[in-house]
């Protein structure tokens, strides 16, 4: 969960007509550009590339599924990339209202708002990835222990072991009851939030963790075996071995492991090294950690979803507000396929209340959908990668990507990753450094007269957040003001032109990244 608080931690023809088209310019790329030559066979072999990145997205907390903003993001990011679950925390929180005492102290539920929830998602074609948390202050062994998050959720063990398994089975039967076993058993069921942070207060940390999952998950198999359930939801990749072995020796159900990663995390939490790993690779050094992990214990076909990944976890606005998120979302692409079967980007959109309520719409948040509806470069980047083939074809290069879809359609990605502007929580505007990448690409096997279609996302295409920066950043941006950002935040047109011979030029800009369709 992030949070900044004291317990986070802290040699090749190109066509003239395509340079045209592609490159605004019948030039040649000017001298000392980066030049990258890739070749590509459209026929040859390739290996499965499921969308493993926008399968699910994360977001708040539970209450804020119910408003109108927030359905309308999610309707915006369902349509652009048809994800399938989504991820909150809080479903058990006081303003959900699921647990209460009557006037004698006996516990009662209900369940209106979760209701209100779950049909929020469903009717806009979303399940649930259900986190089974935080503890409702009824049910807490102490109701003055909570998290620094605004909303203050209570994240101790409850008093009493059979009322929480009394209110898991409760819960769960009433989701069975209201939609089907058929489709609940579709969705997943996390025990807990990062319980190696400060969102779980029992002790030991970890026995009492353990206790935690093997009671839930007993009684959700307990009301149908076909619910799945998995945990154990730790940040920073940490816990997964040790889990797996106290799991198989307690012969505790288990269907799948998660676990979460920012690209800040550091060498000395996950890996427990003092390596410099860079935001480039720590999120997909984590995931193939974890992965050979899975691999090694008594488990080893169990699938694994990163339920929270980003390049932050930290409110970094010229991180996750800014162009750089599209080269580094291809770049974890790249990188992490094979390794992991669905990874949750923190969040889809910034109606998001950890720090508290949103004072400005770019402020380093971490949806793809910025305050008041307005489309972040992030969002654009998973609009155009989206268009990526399921199918993966051979080609080493550390800034491209060539994908196949099912009818012989040729996808590619390309890309020009370069640093932040400004690494710190005060917005720096400026250029990204660095130079154009020329990227020269000769695709062989191409059916006929093949035609290129290119969406661009860069500082001058689909960024929204240049022309904040003109506008001044006001804090409170008018409604006229409101509508030229959503304007400036849609995706730019797509460009066109007809390949000779299977060959195309582009230049990428710093911060840049390409989507190219062959067909």
């Amino acid at each position: 969960m992030p949070v900044q608080s004291p317990f986070r931690r802290l040699a090749t023809g190109v066509c003239v007509a395509v340079c045209l088209a592609l490159l605004g310019t019948a030039q040649a790329a000017p001298a000392g550009n980066d030049t990258v030559a890739l070749r590509v066979d459209a026929t040859a072999k390739s290996t499965p590339l499921p969308h493993f990145w926008e399968q699910m997205f994360g977001s708040g907390r539970a209450s804020l599924a119910l408003r109108d903003n927030y359905r309308k993001d999610l309707e915006a990011v369902h349509g652009a990339t048809g994800f399938e679950y989504i991820r909150f925390h809080g479903i058990f929180d006081r303003d959900v209202g699921v647990v209460y005492r009557d006037a004698q102290g006996k516990i009662a539920y209900n369940f209106s708002y979760v209701d209100q929830i779950y049909d929020g998602l469903l009717e806009r074609g979303v399940k649930p990835f259900v986190e089974l948390g935080f503890m409702p202050p009824e049910l807490s062994s102490d109701v003055n222990r909570v998290h620094d998050f605004w909303y203050h959720p209570n994240v101790m063990p409850p008093k009493d072991w059979a009322e929480w398994e009394a209110m898991m089975r409760a819960f769960t039967q009433h989701l069975i009851a209201r939609y089907g076993i058929e489709e609940v058993s579709s969705w997943y069921f996390e025990v807990w939030n990062e319980p190696n942070l400060a969102f779980w207060g029992g002790t030991p940390e970890k026995d009492s963790y353990y206790e935690l999952y093997d009671r839930t998950a007993r009684t959700l198999k307990g009301v149908d075996s076909r619910l799945r359930v998995g945990g154990p939801g730790t940040a920073q990749a940490a816990w997964v071995p040790e889990f797996l072995k106290h799991v198989h020796e307690v012969n505790a159900p288990i269907d799948f492991v998660s676990s979460h990663v920012y690209g800040d995390d550091t060498a000395q939490n996950v890996f427990k090294t003092n390596e410099n790993i860079s935001r480039a690779d720590m999120v997909c050094r984590s995931v193939d950690k974890v992965h050979k992990e899975i691999v090694a214990s008594p488990f080893p076909k169990l699938p694994l979803i990163f339920s929270e990944y980003n390049a932050s976890y930290a409110n970094l606005p010229n991180v996750t507000d800014t162009t750089f998120m599209g080269p580094w979302m291809a770049n974890t692409i790249r990188q992490c396929a094979g390794k992991v079967d669905m990874m949750s980007y923190w969040s889809f959109s910034d109606v998001f209340e950890e720090q508290g309520v949103v004072k400005t719409p770019f402020y380093g948040g971490f949806g793809l959908i910025a305050a008041d509806r307005i489309p972040k470069p992030a969002f654009n980047a998973f609009a155009i990668l989206h268009k990526l083939g399921d199918q993966q074809l051979p080609l080493k290069s550390d800034s491209a990507l060539a994908t196949r879809r099912a009818d012989g359609t040729v996808v590619l990605a390309l890309w020009n990753y370069a640093a932040p502007v400004g690494d710190t929580a005060s917005y720096t505007v400026g250029e990204p450094k660095g130079g154009t990448k020329h990227f020269d690409v000769d695709v062989k096997h191409l059916t006929g007269q093949a035609q290129a279609t290119v969406w661009r996302v860069d500082q001058t295409h689909g960024n929204a957040v240049a022309t904040f920066d003109q506008m001044g950043r006001p804090a409170w941006p008018s409604r006229e003001q409101i509508a030229q950002l959503r304007e400036a935040g849609k995706l730019a047109p797509s460009e066109s032109a007809t390949l000779q011979n299977g060959k195309l030029s582009i230049d990428i800009p710093p911060q840049g990244l390409v989507v190219v369709e062959l067909h």
